[in-house]
C-alpha cells in the first residue's frame, strides 16, 4: 500500500521513462527522506514536467536516492511521460486515497471509533466448499456449507471475530470440528440435521474458539 508524507517535493535531472534519480528538495519543501520515507517504502507520487504530468506509485531506494515508476494515470495516455531533465516529483494523495462521503468506496484495515450506523449493515454471505475448508471470517460473517463428504474444517478465526455457519447435510455426513468449546447443546458438537440447516455460531475470545448451536442440531 502506498504511503503519504507531508511536503515532500524534489527536483530530478532524469531523462526518459525509466527509474527516477531524485535531486534536491524544491524551495519550501523537504526531501522524501526528511519527510519520513525510508528505504523500500512505496509512495504515491506525482511528476510535473512542463505541461506533462504523471501519477503513480514508486518504490523509494535510499542508496542512490531513486524512485521506481508504476503509472496509474498520465498526460501520455496512461503511459510514462518522457522526462526532459527538469521535472519535479512530489508525494501527493490522489482520489483513491481520500474517503468521500458521496461515493461508494471500500475501506481496508481501518478502525472506526464509536461509529453511529443508520440502517442495517449488509453482511457478506459466503458459500463454503470442499471437505477441509478454513473457517475464516474474512470470507464473510454469514457462511453456508452444503456437505459433499465427511469434513474436517480448520480454525482461521482470530480473537474478536465471529461467523455464523448454516450447514446443509442431506446425506448423513459428519464434521470433525477443530478444538471448539461448545457453550450449549450439552457442551457437545451438534448432530447434523438431515433436513434443512444446522446453524452454528462460532466466535473466538483470546485463543479459545467457542461454538453454539442455534439451528436444528440435536
Amino acid at each position: 500500500m502506498a504511503i503519504l508524507v507531508n511536503r515532500a517535493k524534489m527536483t530530478t535531472a532524469t531523462t526518459g521513462t525509466g527509474t527516477i534519480t531524485l535531486g534536491s528538495a524544491s524551495s519550501g519543501y523537504q526531501t522524501f527522506a526528511a519527510a519520513g520515507v525510508v528505504n523500500g517504502d512505496t509512495v504515491r507520487y506525482v511528476i510535473e514536467d512542463g505541461i506533462a504530468w504523471e501519477i503513480g506509485t514508486g518504490v523509494y531506494t535510499a542508496s542512490g536516492t531513486t524512485l521506481s515508476r508504476t503509472i496509474t494515470q498520465s498526460s501520455n495516455a496512461g503511459s510514462a511521460i518522457n522526462l526532459s531533465g527538469s521535472a519535479v516529483v512530489f508525494v501527493s494523495a490522489v482520489e483513491a486515497d481520500i474517503v468521500q462521503l458521496d461515493k461508494v468506496q471500500t475501506l481496508t484495515a481501518k478502525t472506526l471509533a464509536a461509529p453511529v450506523i443508520t440502517g442495517t449493515p449488509t453482511e457478506t454471505i459466503f458459500a463454503i466448499t470442499g471437505t477441509t475448508p478454513a473457517l475464516n471470517p474474512a470470507n464473510g460473517s454469514i457462511q453456508t456449507w452444503t456437505l459433499t463428504g465427511a469434513s474436517t474444517p480448520t480454525d482461521s478465526v482470530a480473537a474478536g471475530q465471529a461467523i455464523t455457519v448454516m450447514i446443509e447435510d442431506g446425506s448423513a455426513y459428519t464434521i470433525t470440528w477443530p478444538s471448539v468449546t461448545w457453550v450449549n447443546n450439552a457442551k457437545a458438537a451438534p448432530t447434523l440435521a438431515t433436513t434443512g440447516y444446522t446453524t452454528v455460531a462460532l466466535w473466538k475470545v483470546a485463543t479459545t474458539l467457542y461454538g453454539a448451536v442455534v439451528g436444528n442440531g440435536t
